[in-house]
């Protein structure tokens, strides 16, 4: 498989232009193989802004979202990191590249099992990728420094993701109904709205 790696240091440049200024995070999308976690007839796509569908009717988000919410945790060195939502794996990627540790929760058995094996392939084999809801969060692991929602909650944060934050941590989550909603930051009893979003809803059970 080709590196792509002139292909990943512009979509750095790009991200830098549109406000990304964690230079963790910058150097995370230089260094993470996105290609590698696109299912193979998107991959030629694969440094595109395009949210591509992954199977078991998740999608891979659009590299920037990704880059977005990573920045917007505001995280300290050496965080641990919970991610709701693992998808392809390429977000958790992202997050260990920049310098995170990583557990991931994925409610589709099969999309955590590749999303596994991609990680592996890429070197960030020590994400720990966990099977099961994504509303409970992953007590287990926690506090938390910071925790990224990556599918869109309805009406509320899910209280339980609130309660497994670190003082001081930062849960970045969509909230909205049909697919569209706004993303949010919640910080120590403080709500912030980021942008609006569209994400595949999150999924209790």
């Amino acid at each position: 498989m080709a590196d792509r790696a002139d292909e990943r240091a512009a979509m750095a440049a790009r991200f830098r232009e549109r406000g990304i200024a964690d230079e963790r995070v910058l150097a995370a999308v230089r260094s993470v193989p996105r290609h590698a976690f696109v299912p193979e007839p998107h991959r030629s796509g694969a440094y595109d802004e395009v949210p591509w569908t992954i199977g078991d009717g998740q999608t891979i988000s659009a590299p920037w979202i990704v880059a977005f919410s990573a920045e917007s945790l505001r995280l300290p060195d050496e965080a641990r990191v919970l991610e709701i939502g693992t998808g392809s794996g390429y977000g958790a990627a992202v997050l260990a590249a920049a310098g995170a540790s990583v557990v991931t929760i994925e409610r589709h058995p099969g999309l955590a099992g590749s999303a596994r094996e991609a990680l592996q392939n890429a070197g960030y084999g020590d994400v720990d990728v966990r099977v099961g809801d994504g509303h409970a969060g992953v007590p287990d692991r926690a506090p938390y420094e910071g925790i990224v929602v990556t599918a869109m909650a309805q009406d509320e944060l899910p209280p339980a993701l609130v309660e497994q934050l670190a003082p001081g941590a930062s849960l970045v989550c969509p909230v909205g109904r049909g697919g569209h909603g706004t993303l949010f930051r919640y910080c120590d009893g403080v709500v912030e709205k980021l942008l609006d979003v569209r994400f595949v809803p999150l999924v209790a059970g």
